[in-house]
């Protein structure tokens, strides 16, 4: 497996290790996003101590956790005590001093919280008394995004005000996705992207040989695969109704974005619906947009739900409705389905890169701090970004053919819709496109210095 695009992750925890006295790093995020292999590729070269916890029984896991220690720090005596309590074991680990910086990594540690509801307070005393004056890096890793921030993060845990940084580690975007293959087909990548989305362990099921219907017959659809059921077990282990959340996002999946008209579908009053969506929310699955020129987003009444995961995505869309007939291995009728699809599908996701693309691969007359949609009841326009006193307007088309001077002129004209500091904004205007441009629409461009053109393959 590739390791990628964690620079910044691994200078925190550089930062961390090479400062003076103890350190106290809390990493999270969802599974299967690459916490263990950041530990390891971080622990590289270091006197470190990597425990993986489990459900066992807590005794079994202090025992485990002792030989772990006495084969990382070479400690045949240890092996031979018996220790059955947290706090004597790092009190046995630090009866001595370590010139070198010690790591002690913890991995999914919401486990332990599992196991005994009462860690956080025990691993709090571990820290004041024992940890917090030595020459020590305590990593505390966990995969359960709300009971990693409950046990360790909120001002309510006995470890809040402990910890001297945190790492939320987050899927990979598009450019770097792009960067676990050895394609250099931007069109090819786009749609493997849309499909896994931007999460490493994922990603390693797919064949950059094969087609992406072929990867998503073997990879998804196969009842027998690693991804056919894999939303099921990430909710599962975060929520307690799990068919509810299932049902919003198969009704999100299929086009329907807000809020009144969800709750109209499944049945249920909005204003039962709210604590669902923010948990969704909460654990990055969906988020909450609203046009990018609205002056208070928070209290906008525009706001529209959208599945954020691109993998949630397309399995609550292709998977979830049809599992009575991938049970039944009728593999072909469902990959037809997406098959017709697809184009459509992935032209959101386009939309999305989009706007990566202009927030961190492209240099503009002006600098963009924020990017987003811009809609109202009547048209839409699929990117905007803002400048002090600039504005640029985009347009995106996954088309199989050249896009034309048209979708210039009509994206013009929308613009004038959109009231955000008319009197004074300098206008530009942007077209992304699958598959290049006409020759009128080229021209149109080089005359006018204010229209870019972006094409797929020059991403």
């Amino acid at each position: 497996m590739k390791f990628i695009n964690r620079e910044k992750e691994l200078q925190t925890l550089e930062k961390e290790y090479n400062k003076k006295g103890s350190s106290f790093i809390v990493i999270y995020g969802r599974r299967r996003v690459g916490k263990t292999t950041l530990i390891e590729r971080f622990i590289e070269n270091k006197a470190s101590i990597y425990f993986l916890a489990d459900l066992q029984n807590e005794r079994l896991q202090i025992e485990r956790l002792k030989n772990v220690v006495a084969e990382s720090l070479n400690d045949e005596i240890l092996k031979s005590i018996h220790i059955n309590d947290w706090e004597t074991l790092f009190n046995y680990i630090f009866q001595k001093e370590y010139k070198e910086k010690l790591v002690i990594a913890i991995d999914e540690f919401q486990y332990l919280v599992k196991v005994n509801k009462a860690i956080p307070s025990i691993f709090q005393s571990i820290w004041d008394k024992i940890l917090r004056n030595k020459n020590v890096m305590l990593i505390l890793s966990g995969s359960l995004i709300s009971l990693m921030y409950d046990i360790a993060l909120s001002y309510s845990s006995p470890l809040y005000g402990r910890r001297t940084s945190q790492i939320k580690l987050q899927p990979m975007n598009f450019f770097n996705f792009r960067k676990f293959f050895n394609l250099k087909d931007n069109d090819k990548l786009l749609q493997f992207y849309s499909v896994i989305g931007g999460v490493p362990k994922y990603i390693e099921f797919f064949n950059e040989e094969n087609d992406v219907f072929e990867n998503i017959k073997e990879n998804i659809l196969d009842k027998n695969s690693f991804l056919y059921e894999e939303p099921k077990f990430v909710l599962k282990d975060e929520v307690k109704e799990p068919i509810t959340y299932f049902s919003i996002l198969q009704v999100m999946s299929q086009g329907e974005h807000k809020i009144g008209k969800i709750a109209s579908k499944l049945g249920i009053e909005t204003k039962n619906l709210t604590s669902f969506i923010e948990k969704l929310i909460e654990l990055e699955i969906i988020e909450r947009q609203v046009p990018i020129t609205e002056e208070n987003p928070i209290k906008s009444k525009k706001g529209l739900y959208f599945i954020k995961d691109n993998f949630f995505n397309f399995w609550f869309r292709y998977v979830f409705p049809y599992q009575s007939y991938l049970e039944t291995e009728r593999y072909d009728f469902v990959l037809n389905k997406i098959k017709s699809e697809f184009k459509y599908y992935i032209s959101f996701v386009f939309e999305n890169i989009s706007k990566d693309y202009l927030l961190n691969k492209v240099n503009l007359p002006f600098l963009i701090p924020k990017v987003g949609r811009w809609w109202n009841k009547n048209m839409e326009i699929d990117v905007v970004a803002l400048g002090d006193n600039e504005i640029l307007f985009g347009e995106c088309k996954y088309w199989d053919k050249p896009v034309g001077l048209n979708v210039l002129n009509e994206l013009k004209e929308k613009s004038k819709y959109v009231n955000w500091k008319k009197e004074k904004r300098k206008e530009f205007f942007a077209i992304f496109s699958r598959k290049g441009f006409t020759e009128d629409l080229i021209e149109r461009a080089q005359k006018e210095k204010n229209i870019f053109l972006f094409s797929l393959n020059e991403f």
